[in-house]
């Protein structure tokens, strides 16, 4: 149990203190976790992108093909199937997605959004977005 959570720990600071590109200029971005103020419920801040078109119908970590039109999302540890709410820091728009894949977390990113559950937030054009995401059930 130990070990695990070590492990675990190791991989969510990995996550954190990844930068992208290659320029090496961003400063790396810390993720938090904490219980949400209002509910008692898991969340995290950081930043979201969406799957490039590429992926269009690739198996996903949980078996079924990448449907850019469908709301999902792929996050590193979350457990396959949980819904998740993503809310944009910015401006306050919302999604609800279920992850259905993994992603690597590099630069700060947290989860990557499909094609339409980032047009829902208004992100295509900027591409990376900050967020918070909140567990609605798993």
């Amino acid at each position: 149990m130990r070990l695990a959570g070590l492990a675990c720990l190791a991989g969510l600071t990995a996550c954190a203190t990844s930068r992208s590109g290659s320029s090496g200029s961003a400063p790396p971005l810390i993720i938090e976790h904490r219980e949400h103020p209002t509910g008692g419920r898991f969340f995290q801040e950081g930043h979201a992108s969406y799957y490039a078109d590429k992926f269009n119908g690739r198996r996903t970590a949980s078996g079924e093909r990448y449907d850019p039109e469908r709301m999902t999302a792929a996050h590193q540890t979350l457990p396959l199937g949980t819904w998740i709410r993503v809310t944009r820091v910015d401006d306050g728009r919302s999604v609800e997605v279920r992850v259905n894949d993994r992603c690597g977390c590099g630069g700060g990113r947290i989860v990557d959004l499909s094609r339409h559950a980032a047009r829902r937030l208004d992100m295509l054009h900027a591409g990376v977005v900050p967020v918070r995401i909140e567990i609605l059930r798993k």
